[in-house]
């Protein structure tokens, strides 16, 4: 796929720059894997693209919202009833934020 070659001194600094240490073997496979996706890099970048928008999201993206309304809201009673914990009419929660 790849006609992009990566010299040893390029695959070196990317190795350590990423903080691999790669042995011999490693070195031959990812050499052949990062010439592979540039390859694909190289053949995306050709395709013809200028009829085409800009877009962060593959597929039409539609905001779902509710009309505001104004309307009844939940029993406080009923929903204290299904509290597990509550203190002062509200319902009591767990502290999950550590001391610092």
């Amino acid at each position: 796929m790849s006609n992009t070659h990566i010299d040893d001194r390029t695959l070196r600094n990317i190795a350590n720059l990423a903080r691999l240490e790669l042995s011999e073997e490693e070195t031959a496979v990812f050499r052949g894997q990062l010439e592979d996706i540039l390859g694909y890099v190289d053949a995306i970048s050709k395709l013809d693209v200028s009829g085409i928008e800009p877009t962060s999201y593959p597929a039409p993206v539609f905001d779902r919202m509710r009309e505001d309304v104004p309307h009844e809201s939940l029993d406080r009673e009923a929903v204290l009833r299904n509290a597990p914990e509550q203190a002062q009419h509200q319902i009591r929660v767990p502290k999950v934020i550590a001391e610092a």
